[in-house]
Parts: structure tokens; sequence; C-alpha cells
């Protein structure tokens, strides 16, 4: 039998996601910057016409981040790792091979036409899922063209293990596979009654069913594309990358089969004081307090995998992307239960301090990773020394700023809004009117902007760096073991 530092990976596949990872960030990135000025100087909104609008690109960008950014990221993490810990390589397995690179190119295609669409205006109007139901068929042929490749790669494995981030990725592809499917069923209307336009659909729910099987899949594609396939990028890459095992399996179990339980009921916690039933409100609080105890035990196991090397932190700046990575796991998962709870959602509802939530959670936690690990892959994937350790350090402090400029910001912005929207005078009417906390929220949402686009200027820095470092770094004889060498 073969050895596993004798096998020879195939790293196409896991290249071209990664190029994916790159390209998505930036347009993804870029876009939520311009939305946010937007919102800090309205008038930007008119300088490009209606294709330029906030309404236009605000899907255009969750969708970049979520299933362009994340999704490329993870993919290029589970094409690169799964053959690591499976101890196979494509090259032994052509058809594996073949599926990567026709997932790959479906899933290029599919967003190529996901962006045509929603510049175009067409749209589903629901969160998270906005495409229309043709893009949702080809979005069910890439999430199963995945699922080819992660299953049959585990039917030709040596290792008869299957490591933590394969579970991950195994409760990802399930989750999503459902609630995908159950949340965009739908009658198109054109091929029912023969009239209006060939994307229009009506949902095969209504009123509060619908928002209810909606808000099953908006949290949940938090959940198992947030949450879940990062934390099957993070389980592998921090022990790697600082040659420490994980600190305890048995919290590992616990954490996974916790999450996987608990989470997938969280989503009515959107649905707070709406025509919901109360005890299915009352539900989705009581999971998502819940919910603190499995993702804590995972971001408590990865922060003790450390134990005893902290030094690496002063050392590499790759671990200080995957530690501060594990911290705002942690400050994300205690701030959403909080916000869950009732007396907490009534301020807290549709005020930027939940847009504050998601960000510090997607920023830090999904984003930091996602560099991590690239910057991992790279180099042993082209056999090159990092380009450049200051840049790393450099783009870390930056973008560590940017999120704690824009949270902190977005924090403030939504207690003042939602303490305003409450307070009333002797006679009980409202003090405020709504355009007077509008007024009131202009130099927070500058704040947000500027810290949205020092984020971006790291991205610029990392994704520079990775160029350098595919083309221009110091080559290696052989791949680095665990922490990468790298170049002054």
């Amino acid at each position: 039998m073969q050895s596993n530092s004798a096998l020879e990976y195939d790293y196409s596949i896991s290249k071209l996601f990664v190029y994916a990872t790159i390209a998505f960030g930036i347009v993804g990135l870029l876009l939520g910057v311009v939305i946010a000025f937007q919102m800090a100087f309205p008038e930007l909104n008119y300088l490009a016409g209606e294709y330029g609008t906030f309404s236009r690109l605000r899907p255009l960008h969750t969708n970049g981040i979520i299933y362009g950014f994340t999704l490329s990221g993870v993919w290029a993490g589970w094409y690169y790792l799964g053959q690591r810990v499976l101890k196979i390589t494509y090259n032994e397995h052509p058809f594996l091979k073949v599926i990567g690179h026709v997932h790959f190119w479906a899933y290029i295609v599919l967003m190529a036409l996901a962006v045509v669409s929603l510049f175009a205006g067409l749209t589903q109007s629901k969160e998270y899922s906005e495409l229309v139901w043709p893009l949702d068929l080809l979005v069910v042929v890439v999430w199963v063209l995945w699922g080819i490749s992660l299953f049959g790669s585990m039917g030709v494995r040596r290792e008869q293990t299957i490591y933590i981030s394969l579970w991950y990725f195994i409760a990802t592809f399930v989750a999503i596979s459902a609630l995908y499917i159950f949340n965009n069923l739908a009658v198109p209307t054109y091929l029912v009654s023969g009239y209006g336009s060939f994307f229009n659909s009506v949902s095969l729910y209504s009123g509060t069913n619908d928002a209810m099987v909606q808000w099953w899949f908006g949290h949940n594609a938090v959940a198992f594309v947030f949450t879940s396939a990062i934390i099957g990028l993070i389980y592998y890459f921090l022990p790697k990358e600082s040659g420490q095992p994980i600190f305890s399996y048995k919290l590992t179990l616990f954490s996974f089969w916790g999450l996987m339980f608990v989470y997938i009921w969280a989503g009515s916690h959107h649905l707070l004081y709406s025509t919901v039933p109360d005890w299915m409100q009352s539900l989705g609080s009581i999971f998502s307090v819940i919910l603190i105890l499995p993702s804590w035990g995972t971001a408590v196991n990865m922060l003790l995998t450390m134990k005893g090397q902290w030094h690496q932190l002063k050392e590499s700046p790759m671990i200080k992307f995957l530690v501060l990575a594990s911290t705002f796991y942690m400050l994300s998962t205690l701030e959403g239960p909080i916000q869950s709870i009732k007396s907490v959602n009534a301020l807290a509802h549709f005020t930027d301090w939940i847009v504050g939530h998601v960000h510090d959670g997607t920023l830090g936690w999904v984003g930091f990773t996602v560099i991590a690990a690239v910057y991992h892959m790279v180099p042993r994937m082209f056999k090159r020394e990092i380009y450049s350790k200051q840049l790393m350090d450099a783009q870390f402090w930056i973008q560590t700023t940017a999120i704690i400029l824009y949270f902190s910001s977005m924090w403030i912005a939504g207690i003042t809004q939602g303490m305003m929207w409450r307070a009333t005078d002797e006679f009980g009417n409202l003090a405020y009117s709504f355009i007077d906390t509008v007024t009131v929220l202009m130099p927070y949402y500058t704040i947000r902007a500027i810290g949205g686009l020092l984020y971006l200027v790291g991205f610029f820095m990392f994704t520079y760096n990775i160029i350098m470092t595919m083309v221009a770094a110091k080559e290696l004889e052989k791949e680095p073991t665990y922490a990468t060498p790298m170049a002054a």
C-alpha cells in the first residue's frame, strides 16, 4: 500500500477554486463597500442608474460572499484536504477528477447566470435564496456534483477513519440539500398559465408558512455554509499549521452532534413578534440559547489546541488569522443567542445591531478562516514560500481594525435605533420620527463604510501576496510539513 507521504496529490481542481475564492472575494467585498457608502451617502445610489442602486447590488453582495467567496473557499479546501485525510489522489481515480472539474465549471456557469439575473432584477425575493427557479435547478446539479465527489472519494479511501473535517462537510451537504429543496419549492407561473415572465414563480407556501420555511432555510444557510463548512476547514488547517493535535476528541463529538441537533431548529428566532405561532417563536429562542454550548465547545477546542504554543502568535501571521477567527466565532455565537432572547430582540430586531452581528461573524470568523486556508494551501500547491510575511502581518492588523470599526459602529447604531424607536414622551407618543433616527445614524454608517473599505484593502494585499507566491516566490524542493517557511 502506498504511504500518505508518497502520494502525488492532484491540486488542479483545488487551484481553480482558489482562483474563484479570490475573484469572488474581491467582487463581493467591493459590492459591500459600495452599498455601505450608499447608505452613508444616499446620493451615490443615483450615479449608476437603476443597476447601481442599493436594491440591485445588495443581493449580489450577499450571494457573492455566501455562495461565491465562502463556498469557493470550502470547495478549495475539500479538494485539497480530502485527498490527504482519505489517503487518495485524483490521479488514481480519473472519474473523481472529471467530476471535480465538471463541478467547478458548472458552478462558474451558475454564478455567472446568477450575476446577470440579479443585475436584471430577476428574483424570487427570498433572503439568501433570491435566484429564479431555472437557476434553482442548476444549484441542485452543482450540489449533487459535490456530493458525488464527497461520497465517491470516501468510497475509495485508504484511511478508514473519517476525519472530523469531513463530518462537517457531510453535515453541510445533507442539511443544505434538504433545506434548499423545501424552501425553493415553487410553481413557475408561465408554465402553468402561459402569462407573465418565463422566470416568474409562486412559492408553494403562503403567508406565515412561507416565512417559517424561508427562515428554516435562511438561518441554516448560515448554520451549514458559514458555520459547519468553515469548522470543517479550521479543524484541518489549525492543527496542520500549528503542528498540534486537536485538544479533545470527546469535545469534538459533543460539539458536532450538539450543533447538528440544535442549530437546525433556531431559524424561527428571525420571526419573533410576528404572526408565527408563539410556541414556535419560543422554540427558536430556546434552541438559539442552547446553541451556545456546542458553538463554544468547538471554539474552545480550537483555542485549546494552541495550549503551550501561544508563542506561535508572534511567529506566524497565519496562526493569528486562525486564532482570531476562533475568537470571532466565540463572540458571534454568544451575540446571536443573546439577540434571540425575546426581551433583547424587542430592542434589536430590524436594527443595525443585527448587521453588526452578521459581519463580525462573516468578516472575522469566515473571512479569516478562508484567508488562512488559502495561505496554507498555496505554498503546498505551488511548492513556493509565502511571498511576504510582513505583508501578511500588515494585512492581519488592517483587517482586524476594519472588523472592529465595522461591528462597533453597527452595535452603537443598532442600540441607538432600538432605543429611539421605543422612546415615548409624557403622553405616550413616539418621541422621535423615523427620519430622526436616520439622521443620528449617519456618522456610524460612515464609520462602517470606512471599516469595509479597510477590509477590502487588506483583501487586495492578500490577493497580491498570493499571486506573487504563485509566480515569484522562492521555490521549495518539497512541501513544507507544518508552519509555512516564509521569506522576509
